[in-house]
């Protein structure tokens, strides 16, 4: 770990050395300087704050950036995330459910560098995983199973050059978003892939300490920290009101809960009878919603999931089923299982797919737990009765 909080140091000189030199001018005139996360150069650590009285009047800009220098670099390498590398492991688990076909498809990497042929300069986790709940049968969704490396990782060279500034991180947002966009035009002239048919697409990318989530359909990702569940993608159903308002600002409709009476979902890939002209607007769109996190201690594992989960079951009650299964066994295979397996008792109508991704080691699982409560209450014995016990010891 301390390597690594050495890398990023010496990745950051640069935009350093430009922070102190602003730092030092303002103070020689006298002027309040706030560095916000919101700065790409110095986005790795939360916030500095320098006043004119940070310094003395007496010091030189020389003693004066050599303290702004100091500043930076405590910060740098006090910032928990700086600290944390999460130790990514992954199951998954899959069943047909109550459906007469199998439409599910999913993607498991865990070292995705590996799987993509490359070596990063400085090892770093990397892992990428996904589900994609087919309709109108299961072409769509395991063509763009089958296809998703050429897909979602075109220009796989980015990656290595991965950097915890806020340049780097929205160029890899808009690298995902543009996949998914390419996956749904791709789908558009596949042949083999009937233009009624579609699916839904969720990915998560593991890159670093930082998390990005794309999801263009109703399925789910919820990660845990502390045994909270954290949502990080929304379900695009024609219930949810800002996608009904969309919808129909774009000419759709919504009846009986479906999209133009239809489709259950308001983001897919395919679906290309429903959707307009290439470069026309249109109530179905592709376009993911992203979120991205930077991972701490706190953050103990991920679960990724299609529909036939989340219809039966809310995002809390699967975080705690998982995290007591894991601090039971430590199988994430097996908590998958005992997902499905629930869902299934509590009567879902749909496929079932479900990724556990492990990014705490189990024991800081059991360590964030609350000591249980003694199941007998401590009593205390009466004088008569030590006394009858110490006879009936002494008798013996």
């Amino acid at each position: 770990m301390v390597t690594e909080a050495e890398i990023i140091c010496q990745k950051s000189i640069p935009s350093m050395l430009d922070v102190k030199y602003h730092l030092c001018v303002a103070q020689e005139h006298n002027v309040k300087v706030e560095i916000s996360p919101t700065t790409p150069s110095v986005q790795i650590f939360s916030q500095v704050r320098v006043s004119s009285e940070s310094f003395s009047t007496e010091a030189s800009s020389f003693e004066s950036a050599v303290a702004c220098s100091e500043i930076i670099k405590d910060s740098i390498m006090e910032t928990p995330a700086t600290k944390f590398s999460p130790s990514v492991r992954s199951a998954s688990y899959a069943e047909i459910g109550p459906r007469v076909s199998m439409e599910d498809e999913h993607i498991r990497i865990d070292d995705l560098a590996a799987h993509l042929g490359f070596v990063f300069q400085c090892p770093i986790p990397s892992a990428f995983y996904a589900v994609f709940d087919g309709h109108g049968g299961p072409d769509a969704a395991n063509y763009v199973k089958r296809n998703a490396m050429r897909l979602f990782f075109e220009d796989a060279n980015m990656l290595r050059s991965y950097d915890t500034d806020a340049f780097f991180m929205k160029k890899l947002e808009e690298s995902h978003r543009k996949a998914f966009l390419r996956a749904d035009l791709a789908l558009a002239d596949e042949q083999s892939v009937n233009s009624s048919c579609g699916t839904t697409a969720l990915t998560a990318l593991v890159l670093g300490r930082h998390l990005l989530v794309a999801n263009a359909g109703d399925c789910r990702a919820v990660l845990c920290r502390r045994g909270k569940a954290v949502e990080m993608s929304q379900d695009h159903r024609p219930s949810y009101l800002p996608e009904r308002r969309r919808v129909e600002e774009l000419g759709g409709f919504v009846d009986d809960g479906y999209l133009n009476g239809y489709l259950s979902v308001t983001r897919a890939l395919g679906d290309w009878d429903l959707k307009n002209p290439l470069g026309a607007a249109s109530p179905l769109i592709a376009d993911p919603d992203i979120q991205m996190v930077t991972l701490t201690e706190e953050d103990e594992f991920l679960i990724i999931g299609c529909d036939g989960i989340w219809d039966v079951m809310s995002s809390q009650v699967a975080i705690s089923l998982v995290r007591r299964g894991l601090r039971r066994h430590d199988d994430p295979h097996q908590c998958a299982k005992e997902l499905v397996k629930e869902a299934l008792r509590l009567n879902t109508a749909d496929n079932l797919t479900v990724i556990v991704i492990c990014l705490s080691p189990v024991e800081s699982i059991a360590e964030s737990c609350p000591p249980q409560r003694r199941r007998f209450k401590a009593c205390s014995l009466s004088e008569e009765a030590r006394n009858r016990l110490k006879s009936l010891v002494e008798g013996n």
